[in-house]
């Protein structure tokens, strides 16, 4: 029987933290001498911080950017498109045996930032610098702003647009970017709200503007709002229900509870330098609360009026800190999450001061 070799570095290039491949990692370490099992062994001065190449200076504007306008499913939903999508917008796994995302997927926080930055790393970035050669001498921020125009419309609409034809033509960058990246703000010919602010977005950062202040929310918000009306300044109300209809509220007292968690969560964002909150579970009807094994009388069920929860973290700050300023900072019931990568924020029956553990 001829055997077939296994490339030892497509191990890790498509791992993705599954229970089998943690498995079959452990049984290829029961396989691996003990003595080449050191930290003493030059490959684990490589593989460590010391050894490690510093991220590009694209990357974490990159990863800012898309994070806070895609956002976060860990549950597989589908997109207005209709194809099945996960984490912060992927719709397929990395490498040849990955494959589409299907309708019962699900992952981890950790998993999906795995899946943004291989998609960064190993497609878009590298596309942008394919199709405008020049971008390779921008600076850490322009480069972002134009992964993050990439990620959001494609790769084959970057290459058929005016906006590349005309960089590449040498024409002033600013100038260019500033005029060409808010055309794309349209769905089936209709201008949509999120796509001009992201657009708007994309743009300052490219020119190193400040960001345009959010567009205040409505006066009267209802469970049947659209889920881009934001509850706050930087807070929609589809980001409570995940932006599945599934999880959508039924009643205003639902949506007024929202408000009030949405408020601290705001606060939060302020202290910790106005970076994106990102909300991991809200609303949880009594069927998906039982489906997912959440507590009979979890806050998250929103079952009476003033009472609520999030779970939520700050993209790239400490979440230890962040639980220990919500601990001192809410007055009502905190779950720590922290080892699990985020923070409980709820409200119960009678407003008691509750810190408790998962």
């Amino acid at each position: 029987m001829t055997k077939t070799p296994v490339q030892f570095l497509d191990l890790f290039r498509y791992y993705k933290g599954l229970p089998h491949q943690i498995a079959a990692i452990q049984q290829l370490g029961e396989l691996i001498p003990a003595s080449l099992l050191h930290r003493e062994n030059e490959w684990f001065h490589t593989w460590s911080q010391a050894g490690k190449q510093p991220d590009p200076d694209w990357l974490a504007p990159a990863l800012t950017m898309i994070k806070e306008w895609e956002g976060l499913r860990l549950e597989a939903y589908k997109c207005p498109a209709g194809v099945w999508t996960i984490g912060y917008g992927t719709t397929r796994y990395p490498g040849p045996s990955g494959g589409p995302v299907r309708k019962d997927d699900a992952i981890t926080v950790q998993q999906a930032d795995y899946l943004l930055q291989t998609a960064l790393f190993d497609l878009f970035a590298p596309g942008v610098f394919h199709l405008i050669p020049n971008s390779k001498k921008w600076s850490g921020n322009q480069i972002a702003a134009l992964i993050s125009f990439a990620y959001n419309v494609g790769l084959a609409a970057l290459e058929d647009s005016t906006l590349r034809k005309r960089l590449n033509a040498n024409e002033d960058r600013v100038k260019v970017v500033s005029e060409e990246l808010p055309r794309w703000n349209k769905a089936d010919g209709k201008v949509l709200e999120g796509l001009t602010r992201r657009r708007n977005a994309e743009v300052a950062l490219f020119v190193g503007k400040p960001l345009q202040q959010p567009v205040p929310m409505p006066a009267k918000v209802t469970p049947d709002s659209p889920f881009s009306t934001r509850l706050t300044p930087h807070i929609r109300l589809g980001e409570f229900a995940l932006d599945q209809e599934a999880r959508r509220f039924d009643h205003i007292y639902q949506v007024e509870t929202a408000a009030e968690l949405a408020s601290f969560l705001e606060r939060a964002r302020a202290a910790f330098g106005n970076k994106p909150v990102i909300i991991t579970s809200g609303y949880r009807s009594a069927a998906i609360n039982r489906s997912v094994g959440g507590a009979s009388g979890s806050e998250h069920l929103y079952n009476a009026p003033g009472i609520g929860a999030v779970d939520w973290y700050i993209n790239g700050v400490d979440v230890y800190k962040l639980q220990d300023w919500c601990i001192k900072h809410w007055p009502y019931s905190t779950g720590r999450g922290a080892p699990k990568g985020f923070i409980h924020t709820g409200i119960r029956k009678g407003r008691p001061k509750v810190v408790w553990d998962y």
